[in-house]
Formats: structure tokens, C-alpha cells, sequence
């Protein structure tokens, strides 16, 4: 599924994020930045030692932040690494976090002119998220920042590992689409 916003295009995808061949893939990554499992630990060991190596020199990242790094051996020019929430119960401020993380995601982005992005559904893998609401959070929060930000970014692209997740995510676009 694709819709054109201003002068971006936001497609949702079914694939592996490591395989992406935009300027910047996001990274659902933990607070010490050491990888781990998931999107995180597929990205790490696709982007090899580099990545890493910076991580290690950045030190940390805290929940609803980011931080960017070399892509390394990716095809993506860089890694923007952000932390989502852990989902307690949904009144411990994580969807203010999770809108948070792609927000950040998208301010760094923006920063270094980045012309192309590629995201995974932050937190809804061992963060335990729901993703029918992170999905709407996510995909409220990157059409606000298009719309409302004078964005150098062509293409953002949600990258979603599952057949079932794309289908949320759709229905999710859909939703907002006919507000």
C-alpha cells in the first residue's frame, strides 16, 4: 500500500528491513545499544562490526530517543537506532514514548537530509506492544511530521516482518486516511 503526502511517498511493505535499500533504516533498538534480538539483533549482525563499534562509542540511547549510526556492510547509508517503550499497561506514558521514538527518528533524519527511511513496527515485537495501537501511533506520527514539517524526505517506508502485521498496518493507513 502506498499514498502520496506533499511531496512524500509513505508505502507499507512486507520484508526483512536489513534488505532495504533506503538512505536510512531504523533500528528498534534496547537503551545500552548492544543489539539483541528481533529487528535489533537481524540489523547488527546484517550491518556487521561497524555498527557496533559506534554503538559502543555512543554509549547508550534512552526510551523515546534516537541516535544514528553507519549502515556498515547494510545497503542503507545509515542506522537510525531509537528505543521504544516496554508496554506495561498502556498508562506508563508509552504511547507518548513510542510516538516519541519514530518523532526523533524522523528529527534526525530530517537533520542530516536524509532523502529516504525505512522503519519496522517499533516495540511490538519482545516490547510486547499491541500493534493495533502501536500501529496507529507510528503512522500518526509520520503523517503529522510530513505534514506539518518542510521535510527533505522522498520516501518513508514501514518495512513489517509478518503478513499479518502489514495487514494491520494497512487497515490502520485506512483508517486514518478517512478521517
Amino acid at each position: 500500500m502506498e499514498i502520496k503526502i506533499n511531496s512524500t511517498t509513505l508505502s507499507l511493505i512486507k520484508g526483512d528491513i536489513t534488505n532495504e535499500d533506503t538512505d536510512a533504516i531504523v533500528n528498534a533498538a534496547n537503551s545500552r545499544l548492544a543489539g539483541g534480538g528481533g529487528v535489533d539483533g537481524a540489523i547488527h549482525r546484517a550491518g556487521g562490526p561497524k555498527i557496533i563499534d559506534e554503538c559502543r562509542k555512543i554509549g547508550g540511547c534512552p526510551t523515546g530517543s534516537a541516535v544514528i549510526t553507519t549502515g556498515g556492510n547494510l545497503k542503507a547509508k545509515y542506522v537510525i537506532h531509537t528505543v521504544g517503550p516496554v508496554y506495561r499497561d498502556g498508562k506508563n506514558r508509552e504511547a507518548e514514548l513510542l510516538s516519541s521514538a519514530y518523532r526523533k527518528s524522523l528529527e534526525l533524519a530530517a537533520s542530516k537530509e536524509i532523502k529516504s527511511i525505512a522503519f519496522p513496527s517499533i516495540s511490538t515485537g519482545a516490547y510486547g506492544y499491541p500493534i493495533n495501537e502501536a500501529s496507529e501511533i507510528a503512522l500518526n506520527t509520520v503523517i503529522e511530521f510530513i505534514k506539518t514539517t518542510v521535510v527533505p524526505l522522498q520516501i518513508m517506508r514501514f518495512v513489517l516482518f509478518s503478513d499479518k502485521d502489514l495487514k494491520v498496518y494497512e487497515e490502520t493507513l485506512r483508517s486514518i486516511i478517512k478521517k
